[in-house]
């Protein structure tokens, strides 16, 4: 179905409709396959025809506007005509569609209404103003309507014809622009779905398909594991990736932040208590490790626990039993522990900050996260996966990513990870509002300001600025130095785009981009040229 708001809203369309509305004084009409008329009921629809206006203000009006447009379909679905004119309603007055079609599938038609055509005849114009009379318009405003109803003759009327089949390919063309975008973002969900995804987890370099294959390998054994991983980084979504591809994947799995609460807190949400074991404790309460007896318990921030409370986490995951505060006698669970932390666990232990023996008893298997500056080349796959899935909660046609917006985005350091990009997408999304394209302009200041700034060193000698126009605009200045840098760092690193991405402190993809843009890899010209 054509998302006709989103086609209207184009600056072709619209520059069309003014073409066709100022010079020819006709209504543009976007009818859908079920012959349904957009947007011309809607309060305040600007009407470029007082005719059409005023057989729009009677209350039959649009009844005799569907009777053309049934007239027309009927037409377009029993010949093979791409365009037809037709008669209208009254008298005289004509009306040109033109078929919406794409991949051979009739979608709709364009309408220009209403003209007299070369042949018409004062005889004509005094014959649509009786039938207005009689359908309850009075004769003065008919008159007045009729008189300003355009005649086509000539060139007029041929151009008039070739402006609204520009139109109906213009709503074809798009939509099969959006289709192809939305199945490239099905295929790629589905190339996510097949390599580049394990549970929420998603990413295509070497570093995720490494946890990701650690991952498939400790799910179902009972070890205790520890995620290690800068915050963004997705820790939580790794333990539940974990359990729900492990056999308790059926029972329950709970997640407590260790830092959120106190240490006194904190044992009560860990092990429960029991009734009057402290002031307001009115009635027994279960612990989460009681609650998730037989499924996994996530504990994240692990390195924020203080010695006592590591004693307790030590005993458990040894004896695989606790006390709950207030409590005489011990309890038993069965729980699969997953730890996570930010933290240098190893360091905290040199400075007596962390318990040793609880370090090797959580760490039996590690799982270290990358951060997204270590994994540039999931960002545009993160990115389309982070669009894709707003504008469907949004219930907005797909968008898409401008270049330029995409080489500052592959150009950012994320210091968030990927929870920091994720909001931005989201962020991108809503600002957009109805523009289809996410452009430069739109991006959080951090991000243009660390693009701008650049961030890495340069390595190359010095001397660099030698080559630089410094006259005239700082823009095109810095575009200058931009591309004398990385032509010269092309030579110098012998076309190694990885290594010079690496030099110049920016991705290997956003390095590609800037090669590509200012057209500075001589040898792929070169290949090109000799293959001419």
């Amino acid at each position: 179905m054509i998302d006709w708001k989103s086609i209207k809203e184009l600056h072709a369309s619209k520059s069309l409709e003014k073409i066709i509305g100022n010079w020819y004084g006709l209504d543009v009409l976007y009818v859908d396959e079920q012959g349904r008329v957009q947007f011309i009921h809607e309060p305040g629809y600007p009407f470029k025809s007082s005719f059409l206006k005023l057989q729009m203000s009677h209350s039959y009006g649009r009844d005799w506007l569907e009777s053309d447009i049934e007239k027309v379909f009927e037409h377009f679905h029993g010949s093979q005509d791409t365009a037809w004119e037709f008669s209208a309603f009254f008298p005289g007055t004509f009306g040109y569609a033109h078929k919406v079609t794409v991949d051979g599938e009739f979608c709709g038609a364009v309408f220009a209404y209403p003209y007299f055509t070369e042949t018409s005849t004062s005889q004509d114009h005094a014959e649509a103003v009786k039938k207005m009379v009689e359908c309850g318009i009075t004769e003065a405003d008919a008159k007045a309507s009729v008189e300003k109803v355009k005649k086509f003759t000539g060139r007029f009327y041929s151009e008039m014809k070739d402006l609204i089949t520009i139109v109906a390919d213009e709503v074809g063309t798009f939509h099969s622009e959006i289709y192809k975008r939305e199945s490239r973002i099905m295929d790629l969900n589905s190339e996510i779905g097949n390599k580049y995804r394990y549970h929420n987890l998603i990413g295509k370099s070497k570093k995720m398909q490494q946890v990701y294959h650690l991952l498939s390998k400790v799910s179902n054994s009972e070890s205790t594991i520890l995620i290690q991983g800068e915050n963004g980084t997705g820790k939580e979504m790794v333990a539940k990736a974990i359990h729900y591809n492990s056999t308790r994947k059926d029972s329950v799995f709970m997640a407590v932040n260790c830092s959120a609460f106190n240490d006194n807190l904190l044992d009560s949400e860990l092990f429960g208590h029991v009734k009057g074991s402290f002031t307001g404790a009115v009635k027994d309460k279960k612990g989460v490790f009681e609650v998730a007896n037989g499924g996994t318990l996530f504990l994240d921030e692990i390195g924020d626990t203080s010695p006592s409370m590591q004693v307790k986490l030590l005993r458990i995951l040894q004896e695989g039993t606790f006390m709950p505060v207030g409590a005489t006698t011990p309890k038993k669970v069965n729980v699969r522990v997953v730890a996570a932390t930010n933290k240098p666990l190893k360091e905290m232990i040199a400075k007596g900050e962390f318990r040793e023996d609880l370090y090797y008893r959580i760490n039996v298997i590690n799982v270290a996260l990358p951060s997204l500056r270590e994994r540039q080349e999931d960002i545009p796959v993160l990115m389309d996966f982070f669009l894709q899935k707003k504008c469907e909660e949004a219930g907005m046609p797909l968008k898409t990513f401008s270049k330029k917006c995409l080489e500052k985005m592959l150009d950012h350091k994320w210091p968030g990870n990927v929870r920091e990009l994720q909001n931005e997408v989201e962020r991108l999304v809503v600002l957009a509002g109805e523009d289809r394209t996410i452009t430069p302009d739109m991006l959080s200041a951090r991000i243009l300001e660390s693009t701008e700034s650049g961030g890495g060193s340069h390595h190359g000698g010095g001397g660099v600025l030698r080559g630089v126009n410094t006259s005239g605009s700082l823009k095109d200045a810095l575009e200058e130095l931009e591309i004398l840098m990385i032509r010269e760092g092309l030579k110098r690193c012998g076309f190694n785009k990885s290594k010079l991405a690496k030099e110049l402190g920016i991705s290997r993809a956003g390095l590609i981009m800037k090669v590509e843009k200012y057209g500075l890899d001589k040898r792929a010209a070169a290949k090109k040229a000799a293959g001419e």
